[in-house]
């Protein structure tokens, strides 16, 4: 997943209220009950986890797209799903992967810890010097040129993370004539980071943690050497695609996780605990299961690279194709070792950061916040910030929802409270590293997770009227049409980053 800053957001309401009049809407009349999640254990979820880490120690300690770890976590999930009975399918794509050779960076001689922002450009062979400025730190720090000094031309210029993308403090910067730039963490811990697009990287671009970023804020004009020597290839990966072979294809309930992780590590709770929590559901299911609806479950290669397959996957459907799918769910981080309890916010309820999803997606927020209810969790709003594998099916009208416990942001005294764990703490102090491994995962996160997870995919499977009601197809084209134009101008406004870690 990419780096995303969690703020406290308004909870759900009264746990009572909200299980018993909530549910109502998750489980129909017309539903069979929702039993499901009492079928998914905790146990049965790390099995999988389990497969995906020794795949991971086989194969360079990582499972990154377009490495071998990779490779083998397709076959070891779309063989699953075969023997299940899913018709299945792992659909190829390409994209241009980013290769780092080597970094360096130093400031006024000494040698500086950090790491190249995925995408930055290359500088020449031996690196850039240039003298070092700091771009003023307000609410959207490097967002702007007036946050820029007026020595920025030719400097490598220190910017705060934070507001905008990286890739958009970096734009600015180079239409000012920085040679380069270094963008430092505003919470604890590295700052592993994405420019979202080979088309828009400009300048050699570092990141850096805080501690390092305060420090370097105050030697403005000390000599920087900055070294970034990368290369872009293209790669040929895979999604995994498994469809129900019973309820209506017209009418398909379509859940997914990315199944890739960093280069840096194996992947574990980002996204393996996301893609075993939907793999142990789509087995409990079964290819043939008595629903209404055909239930199709995708795991996405490359989101780490920026959300590339799950892009190019909903950008290869015609319309009609869309118009088959009734909604899209998803689970990216559902095992956090210090977990907090997030469903996206359709409604714009916490009227924080973006706006709504596409009509529906208010409800799909109300039913995982029932689903978590009736296991006494209290979920707290997420934004649909564009950062992981909804943004495409967003973007063309479809509605969304999901699970997640939580990056690199920091867990409130209030949360702590509410959820236990360690306040003043990231929710995943691993993100992103190699210690995101079989040995950091909330086990009961998982488990309540997963379980919520399978339920809310079964109730959809039985009847998804409370999310588009009874619409003809017509209606329900001409309410998809209506909103692609909303939703590009707004996209256009807020610049969605692509990836967990572009801003």
């Amino acid at each position: 997943m990419s780096s995303r800053t969690i703020t406290p957001r308004r909870t759900a309401a009264a746990l009572a209220a909200t299980c018993a009049a909530a549910l109502v809407a998750i489980a129909p009349a017309s539903a069979a009950p929702a039993g499901l999640g009492d079928r998914i254990t905790g146990d049965a979820v790390n099995r999988h986890l389990i497969a995906l880490q020794r795949i991971a120690d086989s194969n360079g300690g990582n499972r990154a797209s377009g490495l071998p770890g990779y490779e083998a976590s397709v076959d070891h999930v779309a063989g699953k799903l075969r023997g299940a009975g899913f018709d299945v399918t792992t659909p190829e794509f390409t994209y241009d992967a980013y290769y780092l050779d080597s970094f360096s960076l130093a400031v006024a001689g000494q040698p500086t810890e950090g790491n190249a922002l995925e995408y930055s450009p290359a500088t020449p062979q031996g690196g850039i010097t240039a003298p070092l400025s700091v771009a003023a730190v307000d609410d959207t720090p490097g967002c702007e040129a007036t946050d820029f000094p007026a020595d920025v031309a030719g400097s490598v210029v220190l910017i705060q993370r934070g507001s905008c993308t990286f890739a958009d403090k970096q734009r600015v910067a180079a239409d000012l004539g920085a040679a380069g730039a270094i963008i430092y963490n505003n919470v604890d811990g590295p700052l592993n980071g994405t420019l979202g697009d080979p088309a828009d990287a400009r300048i050699p671009s570092a990141g850096v943690t805080k501690q390092v970023g305060e420090a370097l804020a105050g030697q403005a004009g000390a000599e920087v050497k900055l070294d970034v020597q990368s290369r872009l290839e293209t790669v040929t990966t895979r999604n995994v695609v498994a469809q129900t072979r019973t309820g209506r294809p017209d009418n398909v309930v379509m859940a997914g996780a990315h199944l890739d992780s960093v280069a840096e590590g194996p992947g574990i709770n980002d996204n393996g605990s996301g893609s075993a929590g939907l793999l142990e559901t789509a087995l409990r299911m079964g290819g043939s299961p008595q629903t209404e609806n055909a239930v199709r479950f995708a795991w996405w290669g490359a989101e780490e690279s920026g959300l590339i397959g799950s892009t190019k996957y909903v950008q290869g459907l015609t319309f009609e194709q869309q118009l088959d799918i009734a909604l899209y769910l998803n689970f990216d981080m559902i095992g956090s070792p210090n977990a907090g309890y997030f469903a996206y916010d359709g409604d714009d309820s916490d009227a924080v950061g973006s706006g709504p999803g596409p009509q529906g997606s208010g409800q799909i927020e109300k039913d995982f916040v029932a689903a978590m209810a009736a296991q006494g969790v209290e979920l707290e709003g997420t934004d649909f910030n564009g950062r992981s594998d909804y943004g495409e099916f967003i973007a063309n009208g479809i509605p969304a929802g999901g699970l997640f416990t939580g990056a690199e942001g920091v867990k409130t005294e209030a949360q702590a409270a509410k959820w236990g764990g360690t306040a003043g703490a990231a929710y995943d102090p691993n993100y992103h590293q190699a210690a995101d491994h079989l040995g950091n995962i909330d086990r009961l996160a998982l488990e309540r997770n997963a379980k919520g997870l399978a339920n809310v995919v079964e109730a959809y499977s039985h009847s998804t009227e409370a999310i588009n009601g009874m619409q003809t197809r017509e209606e329900r084209a001409r309410l998809r049409q209506a909103q692609l134009s909303t939703f590009a101008a707004h996209a256009e406004g807020r610049a969605i980053p692509h990836g967990h870690n572009a801003s």
